[in-house]
């Protein structure tokens, strides 16, 4: 659990974090949004002792960071940002071994949870494990530097705009991934994202921050109906926010099990969203849902709203 009590911060006379309490539970992905210079990243970085607070506590599992040797504190939080900071000269497989090898891994567990994140991470190409940097891909490139954040399974991971200079298609498949692993592993993660769309896709609750305050949190769904003002209405997408609201439902959830429909089948994983775009490039309003290749049932454009209990 992360705890912020009264966190207050100024850089230059200005306040960047002004007063804020928050609680980050345990296993939970937990995500900071907000627009350049809410002081999300600023937040983030005083888990780590990375930015000092002016006043307030911080604490991890009921201790205080500022009471914790630094280097301990480090070693035992996983951390990742958008320029990666992968060591140039290390291989793939040297760089996400390397809070492993500072704590006394030894050369088999080492081998061994390098090889399981290179396949958890789909990294597992012949000969992956034995290149540099300068020779991947940018999405490559993100991929090892979030295998290194994971790979002394930390119980906790900051991750600072990880995906932010990606493509669409890379991002999503990582964000994916990410999501899947953190349900698998239960690890705690504080995210920082200026993207609504990426922190409602990952969130299990999302905190907007403007101006260095902390303005609401709550689950995606609860800050997309119940904004407390204004600017939480105009920030989650105002007319856009029933939209964003479909991408946090999946087909399985909506679908008619049964029946059969014409048009090319969505898949029963995919996303509302995604079900609405395939019916509007079809033309129909209903569509054939499928799992594993095998057509399960139908969807039909009704199904976008949801079935009030």
């Amino acid at each position: 659990m992360i705890e912020f009590d009264g966190i207050r911060k100024r850089f230059g006379g200005h306040a960047v974090i002004d007063g804020l309490s928050l609680r980050v539970d345990d296993g939970e992905f937990f995500v900071l949004v907000g627009p350049s210079g809410s002081g999300k990243s600023t937040l983030l970085r005083m888990v780590n002792r990375l930015v000092l607070p002016d006043e307030g506590t911080i604490r991890v599992d009921g201790e205080d960071v500022a009471s914790v040797p630094v280097e301990r504190l480090r070693r035992g939080i996983g951390y990742a940002i958008q320029s990666v900071g992968l060591f140039p000269h290390r291989t793939v497989a040297e760089n996400i071994a390397t809070v492993p090898r500072l704590l006394g891994w030894s050369k088999e567990a080492i081998r061994d949870r390098v090889d399981e994140l290179l396949a958890l991470l789909r990294l597992d190409e012949p000969g992956m494990a034995s290149r540099y940097p300068r020779t991947l891909s940018g999405g490559q490139q993100q991929r090892v530097g979030v295998a290194r954040a994971l790979a002394a399974r930390p119980r906790i991971v900051l991750m600072d705009e990880p995906f932010g200079a990606l493509d669409p298609l890379t991002r999503e498949s990582l964000q994916a991934s990410l999501k899947a692993i953190q349900r698998e592993t239960k690890t705690t993660i504080l995210f920082v994202t200026h993207d609504m769309d990426e922190a409602f896709g990952l969130g299990d609750r999302v905190a907007l921050m403007l101006d260095g305050r902390l303005v609401q949190t709550g689950t995606p769904s609860e800050l997309i109906r119940e904004p407390v003002n204004d600017r939480v209405r105009d920030f989650v997408g105002g007319a856009r926010a029933r939209l964003r609201e479909l991408a946090l439902h999946r087909v399985r959830e909506r679908m008619h099990r049964g029946g059969v429909a014409d048009g090319e089948a969505v898949d029963a994983d995919a996303t509302l969203q995604d079900a609405l775009g395939a019916m509007l490039m079809q033309g129909r309003e209903r569509l054939p849902v499928s799992e594993g290749g095998h057509a399960v049932g139908t969807i039909d454009l009704a199904d976008m709203v949801e079935r009030r209990r």
